[in-house]
């Protein structure tokens, strides 16, 4: 703890102890660069760790202290107080630069939530590390901001990015997205909103599904790459998202009309018109989707697709993880040999559909070669081969239907493959790859995933898991003049 007195430091001692220290910090880090190459005598005495624990002691003591912060909170009638150094706090902020250009003692205000990692805070600043709790992440973030230390900014920052997956009682990816929305962090956004979109059955049922913001719930409903059982799961959390809520009505409105109502089963959209008091509040702003998506499922995509435009998000299925859109696949050893396996889905999500079957088989080969790392034989010498090495492989993904049918026209098929990683506990989705009819394959399919060690993020106890869903995309042959 730094020394919680009222006595001002000695002036004349100002740059002595501090500027002490930052010489042989330098020192120390000048002589780790040094360029010694060509003497074999050369040497490193590395002793930075003893200097990092020096500084923290210069803190803690208060020796050599020429600057006095005093931290106010509402939390606390009396404030913090720390016996700092001027030199080192200048150099790591240029707001504490100008705060102590003139003065020795200030006075800080800073919420509860702030002031508590406060210490924390100054830590960094002498000895240029810290650890910290999820929850203590975005104070700590507010703290790098407001003083700009624009390096302990950027690795709260990275340490959010890398902590999505991160166990927590009340959830904070979606606190997360708030945040970094309210200080303009594009890539923590980004981060935190494709975190959700794939795992957002997770989400749906955890305590901070009800924290989810207007804007960040129909940024969700836009999207395709949702992954989620069906569009029936989607509305009922959609449903008691609403219903605890209670938004004014254009907001309840706009959110229903984002749900794809055609790829919810006849049978299952009859129950929710007869039992779902949010369907029934709000029937009139929603009557034409539910009417059409009853004719979806009524007539012949061809015939449908003739008089409606099938090419809109209402008609795209979503990542649904039910069986009759795809299959699970455990693949243990996958750096073994080559692997295949088969499975069927539903041809399309109408219901004219339901009972046609597409067979797809599946390869998987751990080391496939493109054809220009392929052994080659040499001309110099008869018979031999260029040395090919494991390395210079990747893994392969190729998914093909095992026949064509005239039931196809009008379909066509995209592909997605989810990657599934175990982190603090929990299996998640790491990596979604997505290609279409016209591909046979991912061309980046876990291109940087080092399937050879069984430590590898991607596997789980030495097995890649995988699941792959075929959404069936509707588009019309002929167009009907109207």
């Amino acid at each position: 703890m730094a020394r919680l007195t009222g006595t001002r430091p000695v002036a004349t001692r100002r740059w002595g102890c501090a500027a002490a220290f930052l010489l042989l910090l330098l020192t120390v880090q000048a002589a780790q660069k040094a360029d010694f190459s060509g003497d074999s005598t050369a040497a490193t005495i590395n002793h930075s760790l003893t200097l990092l624990q020096r500084l923290q002691e210069l803190l803690q003591n208060g020796n050599g202290s020429d600057s006095v912060l005093r931290v106010r909170s509402a939390a606390s009638d009396e404030p913090k107080v720390f016996h700092t150094h001027q030199l080192l706090l200048s150099l790591q902020s240029e707001v504490f630069e100008s705060l102590l250009r003139n003065q020795s003692v200030v006075t800080l205000h800073e919420p509860p939530e702030t002031a508590a990692l406060f210490e924390k805070f100054i830590r960094y600043l002498y000895c240029g590390g810290v650890s910290i709790l999820l929850h203590q992440a975005i104070p700590m973030h507010q703290l790098a901001s407001k003083y700009r230390v624009w390096g302990l900014q950027r690795g709260v920052a990275e340490y959010m990015r890398t902590h999505l997956a991160s166990e927590s009682s009340q959830g904070h990816v979606v606190g997360w997205y708030h945040y970094a929305v309210r200080v303009g962090d594009a890539a923590l956004q980004e981060s935190c909103l494709q975190f959700l979109a794939w795992n957002l059955s997770a989400v749906l049922g955890s305590a901070e599904w009800g924290s989810v913001s207007v804007e960040l719930l129909l940024l969700l409903l836009e999207r395709s790459d949702l992954v989620l059982h069906s569009e029936l799961e989607l509305y009922t959390a959609v449903e008691g998202w609403l219903s605890r809520r209670q938004p004014e009505a254009p907001v309840a409105e706009r959110v229903l009309r984002a749900i794809r109502y055609p790829m919810i089963a006849p049978s299952q959209l009859f129950r929710l018109q007869a039992q779902s008091a949010v369907l029934a509040r709000h029937r009139g702003a929603v009557q034409d989707l539910l009417f059409q998506a009853f004719q979806f499922h009524a007539a012949s995509p061809l015939h449908f697709a003739k008089y409606f435009d099938v090419n809109c998000s209402m008609f795209l299925p979503r990542n649904y993880l039910a069986p009759s859109w795809g299959s699970q696949w455990v693949i243990t050893n996958p750096a073994r040999d080559d692997r295949s396996t088969s499975f069927q889905t539903q041809l399309g999500p109408s219901s004219h559909d339901a009972g046609k079957r597409v067979t797809w088989n599946v390869l998987f080969s751990p080391r496939w070669l493109p054809v220009s790392l392929r052994p080659v034989y040499s001309d110099s010498v008869a018979g031999a081969i260029q040395p090919v090495r494991i390395e210079d492989g990747r893994p392969r993904l190729v998914i093909t239907p095992a026949t064509s049918s005239p039931d196809f026209a009008g379909v066509s098929f995209q592909k997605t493959v989810l990657v599934g990683v175990r982190q603090q506990g929990r299996v998640l989705v790491k990596h979604a790859y997505s290609f279409h009819q016209s591909s046979d394959e991912a061309a980046d399919f876990l291109a940087h995933a080092d399937l050879q060690k069984r430590t590898s993020e991607y596997l789980i106890d030495n097995s890649l898991h995988l699941h792959i869903i075929i959404k069936p995309v509707y588009h019309s042959l002929i167009k009907v003049k109207k």
